[in-house]
């Protein structure tokens, strides 16, 4: 998928990660708010059927954890998608919380 193009968005109190395809005049995003210092929600997951089957949705996941990951913050997963992928991959404990300032 290499015309996959993944970026991130940010302002003071909320931001998303997008995604968009080389062709496609449509994104994909993960939107989160900030919940305190080092500590964002992950809110939504939206990917439009035009991009629908070419792994959009896991790769801004992975986006977004490299980020956490990079940038020493930790993820509240209220979105579904988010919260099912972390269910399947207990190794990611590091980088979920469930509350700020509380571990998973």
């Amino acid at each position: 998928m290499t015309d996959l193009i993944l970026s991130k968005e940010e302002g003071a109190r909320r931001g998303r990660y997008v995604a968009r395809l080389a062709g496609i005049d449509a994104e994909a995003e993960i939107t989160f708010r900030h919940q305190g210092a080092g500590i964002i929600s992950a809110d939504h997951t939206g990917v439009p059927a035009t991009m629908s089957g070419h792994g959009v949705a896991k790769a801004l996941l992975n986006y977004m954890l490299e980020d956490a990951r990079r940038a020493g913050f930790r993820i509240i997963p209220i979105c579904p998608f988010v919260r099912s992928q972390y269910a399947k991959h207990p190794e990611w404990a590091d980088l979920f919380t469930t509350k700020p300032g509380e571990d998973p």
